[in-house]
């Protein structure tokens, strides 16, 4: 049976905007079955204060090509001619030049696209690529393009430390594009020669020291792609509960939610990576979240302050797995801080706290 994947990068602000990346199964629930090296979330997604568009593309191939090992089939699905072109057909005439582009230079990003020609070599199944529409409605490339941007943003407030296959480390840094860029400490040391790069992505990918499986030995679903322990990158339920991500919605511990709306959510996953003896939480609370929008505040009668307009909260219900359709009714607080024109309109662009709970 194929495996389906879609892929995506985003750069804010391209180029040398805060990037991200992302992969997502288009099968649900499809961790621990042969050619899926990863848990049941059936995602990930990371990024950088830096990058490009296309740096975050590449990313994303990458690393659903090391996460989907063994015999299956593999398609990825992508909106980036770059990213499947330079997997596909450049990469061959590249190689015969020694990694020199047709004007003689060296070929960019060249150590993730390296990475990618080993890992399509390597893996005992077949991989195939697919160019989708990008923002057309294709549900897989919607979800990639929503979790990518979320992650870039995160790293552009600090939510978020940066987080890379080893490669796309090495692209930034060689690029234009490496002033300011903020490398974690752990990476660093990778960089350095003081640690090993192997040794980073079982750390990120694997936690408590469990050894990354080979294509021939298929994890456990107990075991987690999107852990690992003390300042590694945390589990999904531990995210849905950062800031920035999608809004923890408080809810009485004795009560069930009775639509699979967004507590369902939170709570499902936090379930999950309990029973996986990973650290989750079973009750949300709240927390503050990204939102961004056009607000008109006045002062009405009370002498208090109004406003009108259209809050978007990213990533949206939509953007989560379990996610089946519904929507949901909150109340609570937004706390900011912006700059109010004469005319009584501003711009939210730095970090929003929302306060929320089921209404």
């Amino acid at each position: 049976m194929t495996i389906v994947v879609s892929t995506d990068g985003s750069a804010l602000g391209n180029p040398n905007g805060p990037m991200g990346w992302a992969w997502a199964d288009h099968d649900r629930n499809a961790g621990g079955k042969p050619g899926h090296a990863h848990d049941d979330h059936g995602y990930d997604a990371g990024g950088a204060t830096n990058g490009t568009n296309q740096i975050g593309e590449l990313c994303a191939v990458l690393e659903a090509l090391r996460a989907h090992p063994g015999d299956e089939p593999l398609l990825i699905e992508s909106d980036s001619q770059y990213a499947i072109n330079c997997s596909t057909k450049w990469v061959k005439g590249w190689k015969r030049n020694g990694w020199k582009n047709s004007q003689k230079k060296p070929v960019k990003n060249a150590a993730i696209i390296k990475a990618i020609d080993v890992e399509i070599a390597n893996r005992p199944g077949p991989v195939d690529f697919k160019w989708v529409k990008g923002h057309a409605g294709n549900a897989g490339n919607e979800l990639v393009d929503e979790l990518a941007r979320t992650y870039a943003g995160d790293c552009r407030s600090g939510a978020r430390d940066g987080y890379l296959p080893i490669e796309g480390w090495k692209a930034l840094i060689a690029s234009e594009y490496a002033d300011g860029l903020d490398v974690p400490p752990d990476v660093q040391l990778v960089l350095d020669g003081k640690a090993d790069a192997e040794s980073l992505r079982d750390d990120a990918h694997y936690g408590n020291g469990d050894a990354k499986p080979s294509p021939s030995t298929k994890p456990s679903p107990a075991k987690s792609s999107g852990t690992r322990s003390s300042s590694a990158k945390p589990s999904l339920a531990e995210r849905l509960a950062e800031p920035e991500g999608v809004p923890d919605l408080v809810f009485d511990s004795h009560e069930a939610p009775t639509s699979p709306s967004i507590p369902a959510i939170v709570k499902e996953h936090a379930q999950t990576d309990a029973n996986a003896g990973r650290t989750g939480q079973s009750n949300a609370s709240a927390t503050s979240t990204n939102a961004t929008g056009t607000n008109t505040p006045t002062t009405n009668a009370a002498g208090g302050l109004r406003a009108t307009g259209t809050i978007r909260i990213t990533p949206p219900p939509s953007s989560s797995p379990a996610f089946h359709g519904d929507s949901i009714t909150i109340s609570g607080t937004i706390s900011f801080t912006a700059t109010v024109a004469a005319d009584g309109t501003m711009h939210l662009d730095g970090p929003v706290t929302l306060h929320a709970r089921t209404a």
